[in-house]
């Protein structure tokens, strides 16, 4: 009898209990916390620290891709710390900053990155593209007047001329060519028109020619020079140019952007790409 009373004690107790949580009002809960409540089936978590709950993402992820060394600076001072990481890769042409890179101490997720990948200017890339070939005589001298803003020496003024020469030349048989003491070039020719037919005539060319390219958007430009090229075919002319060293300019332009941010920042700039 005495069990039975106390059983029908506990019960009731019970209900009192589960009757004032149901009627308890509302309590309003704070983002960004993990609330743990006892209920009458145990402790209950409640975990409202993810993004949908605090508008913020948990960290800064993502690969944010800049064209000159101008915009990834910005985008460093406002995002790097004191354990941010730099490496250059000569051969992809880039600069990639690690910005939540490890810590001496604590390891991080590497996944906030900044990457300078350099674009090849227009005029850079239509210099290569003709680099070593021989063109006809109007499309030659037709390319020397659309890059007159590039030619530096001789002048553009001189080259102008120059490629008009060539232009007004191109009924002509050339029969040979010789090399001045000023390292010149003279081409012997006799005119084919019917009104100037059998006059002969010289044209001469300048057996190098300095240009200015920029190589990459928003670098430095830089002076390369010029060898012209000729060649008599039968009785026709084909022109060319081959620049210098082409490569070595592009990598020093690279390694000019390179410095050009390492003195910028804090943290040294590792040749290689990170993992």
């Amino acid at each position: 009898m005495t069990y039975t009373e106390l059983s029908s004690t506990n019960g009731e107790a019970q209900t009192i209990v589960d009757t004032a949580l149901r009627s308890a009002p509302p309590a309003e809960l704070e983002p960004g916390k993990v609330y743990a409540f006892h209920t009458a089936s145990g402790v209950h978590k409640i975990d409202l620290t993810g993004p949908e709950h605090t508008g913020i993402p948990p960290r800064k992820t993502g690969s944010t891709t800049v064209r000159d060394a101008t915009s990834w600076i910005a985008y460093w001072v406002k995002h790097s710390d004191g354990n941010s990481e730099v490496y250059s890769d000569s051969e992809r042409l880039t600069v990639t900053a690690v910005l939540d890179a490890h810590t001496d101490q604590t390891a991080r997720w590497s996944g906030h990155r900044l990457v300078l990948s350099l674009r090849q200017t227009d005029a850079w890339k239509q210099w290569l593209q003709f680099d070593g070939k021989l063109l006809g005589q109007e499309q030659f001298a037709e390319f020397l007047e659309d890059h007159l803003p590039e030619l530096l020496e001789p002048s553009s003024a001189d080259m102008l001329e120059i490629a008009q020469s060539i232009q007004a030349t191109s009924k002509v048989d050339f029969q040979s060519g010789t090399r001045l003491r000023d390292g010149q070039r003279q081409l012997q020719y006799v005119e084919t028109t019917t009104a100037k037919a059998g006059q002969k005539g010289q044209l001469t060319i300048p057996e190098t020619f300095v240009v200015g390219l920029v190589p990459f958007e928003g670098s430095e430009g830089y002076r390369l020079t010029a060898r012209l090229r000729y060649r008599i075919e039968g009785s026709g002319l084909r022109m060319g140019y081959k620049l210098e060293r082409p490569g070595d300019i592009l990598r020093t332009a690279f390694a000019d952007v390179v410095a050009a941010i390492g003195e910028q920042i804090d943290a040294p700039v590792m040749n290689g790409a990170p993992a």
